[in-house]
């Protein structure tokens, strides 16, 4: 013998069970689905600025006569800091 209750689909939630205004239950509901997506923004942001302004200053370096040999790999990691936060907001975007 089989239980009938096995086979009905679970209840659907409510829509909008707290009757908030729509644009707030909006984005609640996105916020529910992609966690701190603001915050991780405002990260994505900061380090590309700050490999940017790392980019500029060792290319000031080198304007300045400093030696290449120890000034490209850390110019190096730097450009590579901003193509990695570029291509995580560009991906973030995306999402959205």
């Amino acid at each position: 013998m089989t239980n009938s209750t096995s086979k009905n689909p679970p209840p659907k939630p409510k829509i909008n069970p707290l009757r908030l205004s729509p644009e707030k239950y909006a984005r609640l509901r996105a916020e529910a689905k992609a966690p701190y997506r603001g915050l991780r923004k405002f990260i994505y942001v900061a380090f590309g600025a700050s490999g940017f302004i790392g980019v500029v200053i060792f290319l000031t370096d080198l304007a300045a006569g400093q030696e290449v040999a120890t000034a490209i790999p850390n110019l190096g990691l730097q450009i590579g800091i901003v193509a990695l936060m570029v291509w995580l907001l560009r991906l973030e975007q995306r999402g959205e």
